[in-house]
């Protein structure tokens, strides 16, 4: 079962987006955020495409052309990223019904159904509870 790294790719390009503006680096090319993120370039600005329909980047066309925050890295939680790149349900129910004359297939999918959604909910407060800035401060410690 392969995890999908939507969130990690689009935190990875804020995160670097704003170590390139404290370092005094206004913009970013998908290009640049590219190599830091190891992945092709159209990988990039498909997912910068999300967040800026969330408001959450701009980009610049033209000379200086580029990405850069539209608001500070304080004021992005990872929620916030994780709800623009179209975050899952972290657990999917069977592809098909179970056996319904069998008692665990009967309540193995309502039961699941409560587990998961508590799951989701915990795994959605933490993400609001951590910006852009947080990564930052973890990731980088200069």
């Amino acid at each position: 079962m392969a995890a999908n790294s939507r969130l990690t790719i689009a935190t990875h390009a804020l995160t670097w987006l704003a170590l390139a503006h404290r370092r005094g680096q206004e913009v970013l090319t998908s290009d640049q955020v590219a190599a830091s993120v190891n992945t092709n370039p159209v990988i990039i600005r498909r997912s910068l495409g999300d967040l800026r329909r969330a408001g959450l980047v701009e980009v610049r066309h033209g000379a200086g052309a580029g990405w850069s925050l539209a608001r500070a890295p304080e004021e992005i939680t990872l929620l916030q990223v994780y709800d623009a790149v179209g975050g899952e349900q972290p657990f999917g129910l069977h592809h098909t019904e179970p056996n319904l004359e069998c008692p665990v297939g009967r309540g193995i999918r309502p039961a699941l159904t409560q587990t998961y959604g508590r799951v989701e909910q915990a795994i959605r407060r933490e993400l609001a509870d951590t910006s852009i800035a947080d990564m930052l401060r973890e990731t980088v410690t200069n």
